[in-house]
């Protein structure tokens, strides 16, 4: 995979979750992930200090299958972008090593301003360059 290709594939990722036709999106999700992929997200603090409150050592966050991460970019465009406040945008630093891509994104203010939230994505890729396995780190 080139760096455009890598380019290519983090504006595809951002772009998901700031797709507003549903159909649109359940493509994209389908072309992106593999059939069992999995997607984690890093539980922000407030609900780490819940679980531990009820004695869990750490929640895990985890949409699998299409199904699963179509309910997941509809929850998050429904809270951040389709409200018209907020648009997800790659940072464009990209990197690979093999079959994983690293890069990280921010949520903006739709007419600008500093970020509201930033994150690193992990990416591992299939052999069919869809991703296998998706691990999302709330950085800021």
């Amino acid at each position: 995979m080139s760096d455009t290709d890598i380019s290519r594939l983090t504006e595809k990722y951002v772009a998901v979750w700031n797709e507003p036709d549903a159909e649109r999106r359940r493509t994209a999700i389908r072309e992106l992930w593999s059939d069992d992929a999995v997607h984690v997200l890093q539980p922000p603090k407030e609900l780490v200090e819940v679980a531990e409150g009820l004695g869990f050592d750490r929640p895990v966050l985890e949409a699998r299958g299409h199904d699963a991460l179509e309910i997941r970019v509809r929850r998050a465009h429904g809270e951040f972008v389709a409200p018209g406040t907020f648009v997800f945008r790659s940072r464009d630093d990209a990197d690979r090593l093999h079959d994983v891509v690293k890069f990280h994104w921010e949520m903006t203010p739709r007419g600008g301003g500093e970020p509201a939230g930033v994150g690193l994505e992990v990416l591992v890729l299939g052999p069919d360059g869809r991703i296998v396995g998706d691990y999302q780190f709330i950085e800021g």
